[in-house]
């Protein structure tokens, strides 16, 4: 199982958001090339990178900010936020960016979405941000009345490489995982699943374990690695014994 540090960026500096309000901003680096070689050094095997900014904007904001990650870590990094259109897509896949997350247009143009799926295989993921069981889009800001379930099911046969499933509710607030939630999510789709949202200890990380043979095959952390709750090196020990 893959453990994946956050990196959120808003004006250029790496944040961590309470259940994705932007005015409840904590500001932990205004420096996210440093954070990037911080957590690569600690041994990470991948970024999760989102463009918070973009991700209301609709379009790259904090482009200067990804640039500059991409050219100092050698890891791969999944990029979110923002990202709406086939050009966009195949700019960053270009500049570097391993897997790109389609969240928004996985419900505004699913067609979009099976398109970059098959143009690029492997490199594409997509991402479900549920309030209350219902999905939500244009970062957060609103609510569709489908479920995360019914909109995965929708891009079993497209070939993405993951379905990257938030609770909002949880997301930022150290409250810990709903991993069982989440191994049921797992079992219901043949694509795997990331976790993210509510990771607080090393006790969810052993939880959210527990079904990676259900499928649940990696999981975000953000403000537990920022805050010192979570060791990376114990973290990592874990996710791959």
């Amino acid at each position: 199982m893959i453990l994946f540090p956050a990196i959120d960026l808003k004006g250029g500096a790496c944040v961590r958001l309470v259940q994705g309000d932007m005015a409840r901003a904590t500001v932990f680096s205004d420096d996210p090339p440093a954070q990037a070689r911080a957590f690569a050094a600690a041994g990470f095997a991948w970024l999760h990178v989102v463009d918070l900014d973009g991700a209301f904007a609709g379009k790259p904001v904090n482009a200067d900010a990804v640039a500059a990650i991409l050219e100092t870590v050698d890891i791969p990094v999944q990029l979110g936020g923002g990202i709406r259109d086939m050009a966009t897509i195949e700019a960053w896949l270009g500049r570097g960016v391993h897997r790109v997350i389609l969240g928004t247009v996985a419900v505004r143009d699913p067609g979009l979405v099976r398109d970059a799926c098959r143009a690029f295989p492997g490199r594409i993921a997509v991402g479900i941000d549920a309030r209350d069981g219902r999905v939500a889009v244009e970062g957060w800001a609103e609510t569709v009345d489908v479920s995360a379930l019914d909109l995965a099911r929708r891009f079993e046969d497209a070939g993405a490489a993951a379905i990257i499933h938030t609770d909002i509710a949880r997301d930022g607030a150290l409250e810990g995982v709903a991993a069982a939630a989440t191994g049921a999510l797992a079992r219901a789709l043949a694509t795997p699943v990331i976790a993210s949202g509510g990771v607080a200890s090393q006790s969810d990380l052993s939880a959210l374990k527990a079904y990676e043979a259900d499928g649940v095959c990696g999981v975000i952390c953000g403000r537990a690695l920022y805050d010192g709750r979570i060791d990376p090196a114990q973290a990592l020990a874990l996710l791959a014994a």
